[in-house]
């Protein structure tokens, strides 16, 4: 009963075919043009295999173009792109067929390619936004970082109510590292749109790195009150209070973007660690869900305490997870077993230690071993 409904459609489709006199063709490509239209892929391709390439009365650009389309449908771009290529050289494509030829060559990341397609193209897509936008990227991705802006400013002018170009332009500026103009032409932006949290983030970060932290904080605190659920806006201002120096600010914050994305949580424990709030810093460690991360800083938190005995404690789920053969997390564990007395447990890991900076750290202590093994009073 299920193929009742498909064989009724199948039968409507050629019926006209079916009542013709015998001499009459099926028109493989306008059926190819409507199985394409309503979604049917596979059998768009199975009507294109049944024209004859050889017939005068052939439309190849047409039949190429249907090709091309179908492929680019069923995300096959190099077949598209032979076939398409194929439609521009069998006559007179229309200029969508080169913008079709431009965007597949973009997808195999053939952007001289897609730059040639859409010269092809010519001015029947001259009021055609996309054009320009794939043209500028095109030229951003081979390095013209010049012509790539040079396209967005010259749509700007031909689309003056379109902010797309200019948005796109304050993340290229961004990209080059040119800051200070990014937030001039990124607040210009921000006056004629609402704009979207990343143009937020981008633009905060660019005051940010031009050195306008008083100017990044009072941006990035009015886009926290726009975007109350982002954690990006967050992260952002709090590395801005980082740079300021006021790390238990940053802390906070950092802390609750965690809430909202709890792969942060490491980096607010630690900021609390550096802010000096050790303790809050030790309980947001036991929420770590990445084993690693958290034992690398509750290590470091156990020493900052001076809570050696808990922190060569350590030493058994360190080497559970292979964390033993980073070489600074056996120093420390050196250390915490030499603060504890095991002065034969630190010397085995000491013996371990093959980084210059960490070898000469080791003979140091191997030294304090020695003066503590002949005098322990010394290291009371």
């Amino acid at each position: 009963m299920a193929l009742r409904p498909l064989l009724l459609a199948t039968l409507l489709v050629l019926a006209p075919a079916a009542a013709a006199p015998d001499d009459a063709e099926v028109d493989y490509l306008a059926l190819a043009a409507l199985m394409l239209r309503d979604g049917n892929l596979d059998r768009a391709l199975t009507a294109l295999e049944q024209v004859d390439l050889e017939a005068e009365t052939t439309d190849l650009v047409r039949y190429y173009t249907l090709r091309g389309m179908t492929h680019m449908r069923r995300n096959e771009p190099g077949p598209a792109r032979e076939a398409l290529q194929r439609a521009t050289e069998s006559g007179a494509a229309d200029a969508v067929v080169f913008v079709y030829l431009a965007q597949v060559n973009y997808q195999l990341e053939d952007y001289r390619g897609a730059i040639a397609a859409l010269d092809a193209a010519g001015d029947a897509v001259a009021r055609v936004p996309s054009v320009y936008h794939m043209r500028a990227q095109c030229h951003w991705l081979l390095g013209e970082k010049t012509l790539a802006i040079a396209t967005l400013d010259q749509a700007s002018g031909i689309f003056p109510a379109d902010a797309s170009f200019q948005r796109r332009k304050v993340f290229y500026l961004v990209d080059l590292g040119m800051f200070r103009e990014a937030v001039v032409q990124g607040r210009a932006y921000l006056e004629r749109s609402a704009g979207k949290l990343e143009d937020h983030v981008a633009i905060g970060n660019a005051l940010r790195a031009s050195g306008e932290l008083d100017e990044a904080a009072r941006f990035l605190e009015a886009a926290q009150l726009q975007f109350p659920d982002s954690a990006d806006v967050r992260k952002v201002l709090a590395h801005v209070y980082i740079d300021k120096g006021q790390l238990g600010a940053a802390a906070d914050l950092l802390y609750q973007a965690a809430l909202l994305d709890p792969d942060l949580m490491g980096e607010a424990a630690e900021l609390y660690r550096r802010s000096g709030q050790t303790f809050r810093a030790l309980n947001l460690n036991g929420q770590l869900t990445d084993q690693a991360e958290k034992l690398r800083q509750r290590l470091a938190l156990f020493l900052e305490l001076e809570n050696f005995e808990q922190a060569a404690s350590m030493e058994i789920p360190l080497r559970r997870v292979g964390l033993l053969d980073e070489e600074d997390l056996r120093y420390a564990i050196a250390y915490a077993l030499f603060k504890t007395g095991d002065f034969a447990a630190a010397e085995r890991h000491l013996a371990r230690l093959e980084r210059a900076d960490l070898f000469r750290k080791a003979a140091e202590l191997r030294r304090a071993i020695q003066d503590c093994r002949e005098d322990s009073w010394r290291c009371l």
